[in-house]
């Protein structure tokens, strides 16, 4: 038998990386963050958009801002934000996308979750995608905890390797929409995909040891994670 602990980790992040950026999720839950923005803190449209924008740069979630300035409940903040999304309108069961994932050899590579969202969006996201069940686990920013940890600071990495059961961190590879997340991802020593959409410009410069415009070019990337053409894990 093969020992897991051994494997390579190959871990996705989430939004805009499991489904398309063309389903407007992000546009969504801005919306949801300014009005939180507004309505909590008393701000206009402006100001609150602001406000949610210098956070997200400063600190990667916009609710560690309101946390570390505004004493803001996190789960309550999640639960009118992440939790409120109607992303069963919007996301729908991907066939493509699951068949990629059972294309993966279980026996060379083990698959996990890498999110800022809080638990409940992640793990919903993944189930109306219908590929729920390939993945071991899932690391997320836990909104519930004293500090914060999300990507891309490096104690993100390190949390997602613990919870992996991975101690090598030349085993570790990620795939992400964002840059930021990419390049800081590399810096821990990791080895990063950097996924840009045919419908997103090409960055000036590359974010990651590799860049992808769909995450069916991971088989060409990493030939040596997936079963022989045609086969699949009957998950």
């Amino acid at each position: 038998m093969t020992d897991t602990a051994e494997l390579p980790v190959l871990f996705f992040d989430i939004d805009n990386c499991l489904y398309p950026k063309s389903t407007k999720v992000y546009e969504l839950m801005s919306n949801l963050i300014d009005k939180y923005f507004e309505t909590h803190l008393a701000l206009s449209q402006q100001d609150a958009y602001t406000l949610h924008q210098k956070y997200y740069k400063d600190y990667g979630l916009a609710i560690e801002g309101l946390v570390r300035h505004h004493k803001v409940d996190p789960l309550e903040y999640n639960r009118k934000v992440d939790d409120a999304l109607p992303l069963e309108d919007v996301i729908k069961p991907d066939p493509a996308l699951r068949s990629l994932l059972l294309s993966l050899d279980r026996t060379k590579v083990r698959c996990w979750l890498l999110t800022n969202a809080y638990v409940t969006h992640g793990k919903r996201v993944v189930k109306i995608l219908g590929v729920d069940d390939l993945f071991e686990g899932i690391t997320y920013c836990d909104y519930g905890a004293e500090k914060f940890v999300c990507k891309p600071n490096p104690e993100m990495y390190e949390k997602a390797m613990a919870e992996a059961g991975v101690n090598d961190r030349g085993k570790c590879y990620f795939v992400d929409d964002s840059g930021s997340n990419v390049k800081s991802a590399i810096t821990f020593g990791w080895t990063a995909v950097h996924l840009v959409e045919s419908s997103e410009p090409e960055p000036s410069h590359k974010m990651g040891q590799y860049q992808v415009r769909h995450l069916e070019e991971l088989r060409q990337i990493f030939p040596q994670f997936f079963n022989v053409e045609g086969k699949e894990n009957r998950s």
